[in-house]
């Protein structure tokens, strides 16, 4: 099974080298010639010439300089800019820089600076033994032939202990489901423990909410979705995996709690998880329809899948060359699945959805759709905790005196002319005025 595995993970990659032994597990355990691994570290892979679509060096280099221009004003590019965001993870984070942007995307950056000190407290916190146990009991399964995870006392191993027993005391309620491990592990094989930690806290609380609990009801929803989906963009291919009794949840689990990362050549797992990380849930639908339909999209493949197991083992045995990472994600980017028409089937599906008495029912609401939701929810709980409620402040003044009433004037009987002249005081002097005949100013006549 690791050999199969190991297999299925080496693939030709980009045209960057960007992998790094020094002070690996392969070096300290083994001798170089022997345990030699590609550019991603997995040992025995192969790394000689790119795939088929791969872009060129100078073209990979334009794009590290547009994301190093985007990543410098992060706020300001996610505000504005999103589009060229998106645009540019579809295309492909350059690797030399995902350890960068991978954490901007998701917000962990915001999480970890909102939170110092946390993920040390809880690495060096005791765990619980039941936890730790099961745990221990996967550590090997994890990439075994990466050169992070060769040895067990190897900084692969032991960091990715410490991220997956810091998670359970995070949330104790949630605990640990095995699906994280390689969620976890591709995490470390790009990032330090602490920002892989923050990574995997918002994987499981913000992109995919209800995964990875005890009852994984998400899990459940999202597998009605899809078969609602297949019925109406794949519609013989629904139809034949209903007829043979192929269900969602035989193979859907392991393609979404893990992301892919069992089920396609690496290089194309960080492209789907550049494009995850982006946009949100809707990529893993698009890359499951991609999947299904490569391997039971034709008369010929359907014909050649008579049964369950036949059917099964298509789904898990698509041709590598099909799954070249430039060919597969533009076939990606290709289905005709919106953020608008995902939530309609969501909406439908949580409707039809039968009660559980088990577990909790799903909450898709909790889930939110990339980078952009996750940035604008961040700045907006930011913008919160900022304004400071004002507190009351009592004033006493002191007592006016009191003012005499005003005595309102006495101009009864009087006319405009009396209004005019002086009280008190000499007559003002001046040129004579020339008057009408009239006397006074109420006996002019209009």
């Amino acid at each position: 099974m690791a050999q199969a595995l190991g297999e299925d993970l080496v693939q030709p990659g980009e045209l960057q080298d960007d992998s790094s032994s020094l002070g690996s597990d392969s070096e300290l355990n083994g001798p170089g010639p022997y345990r030699q691994a590609d550019r991603y570290g997995f040992i025995g892979g192969s790394s000689a010439e790119p795939g088929p679509g791969c872009p060129s060096v100078d073209l990979i280099r334009q794009r590290e300089m547009k994301w190093v221009e985007m990543t410098s004003h992060w706020e300001k590019t996610m505000s504005r800019r999103y589009k060229k965001v998106k645009m540019q993870c579809r295309k492909g984070i350059p690797s030399a820089l995902r350890a960068r942007c991978w954490p901007l995307l998701c917000g962990a950056h915001v999480c970890q600076k909102n939170s110092p000190g946390t993920y040390q407290e809880l690495a060096e916190a005791p765990g619980d033994p039941q936890w730790m146990e099961t745990i221990g009991r996967d550590l090997h399964r994890q990439f075994p032939l990466h050169e992070m995870f060769v040895s067990p006392q190897g900084h692969g191993q032991q960091g990715l202990l410490q991220v997956l027993k810091a998670y359970t005391l995070y949330r104790p309620e949630q605990g640990y489901c095995q699906a994280q491990g390689p969620v976890a592990a591709v995490l470390l094989m790009h990032l330090p423990p602490e920002e892989a930690f923050w990574c995997l806290v918002q994987i499981c609380e913000l992109y995919l909410p209800g995964y990875y609990g005890p009852h994984m009801e998400a899990v459940r929803l999202d597998a009605e979705v899809f078969m609602a989906l297949l019925r109406r963009l794949l519609p013989r291919v629904h139809k034949h995996l209903q007829q043979v009794g192929v269900g969602p949840l035989l193979y859907l689990p392991e393609w979404f709690l893990c992301l892919f990362a069992r089920s396609l050549p690496f290089p194309t797992v960080l492209r789907v998880w550049d494009a995850f990380l982006s946009e949100g849930v809707k990529v893993l639908f698009r890359v499951g329809l991609t999947l299904v339909r490569l391997a039971l999209g034709t008369t010929e493949q359907r014909l050649a899948c008579p049964g369950l197991l036949e059917t099964l083992g298509a789904l898990r045995a698509v041709p590598s060359a099909q799954l070249q990472e430039e060919v597969f994600m533009s076939q990606v980017h290709g289905v005709a699945l919106s953020e608008q028409d995902l939530q309609r089937e969501i909406k439908t599906q949580l409707a039809q959805l039968p009660e559980s008495t088990s577990g909790p029912p799903p909450r898709p609401k909790a889930r939110l759709a990339g980078a952009q939701a996750i940035f604008e929810a961040q700045q907006l709980a930011g913008a919160r905790g900022s304004a400071r409620p004002e507190v009351p402040r009592i004033v006493v003044q002191p007592p006016e005196e009191p003012r005499p009433p005003r005595r309102k004037p006495q101009t009864r009987g009087k006319t405009f002319h009396g209004l005019l002249t002086r009280s008190k005081g000499p007559p003002i002097e001046g040129p004579p005025r020339s008057h009408r005949g009239s006397t006074s100013f109420l006996d002019t006549r209009f």
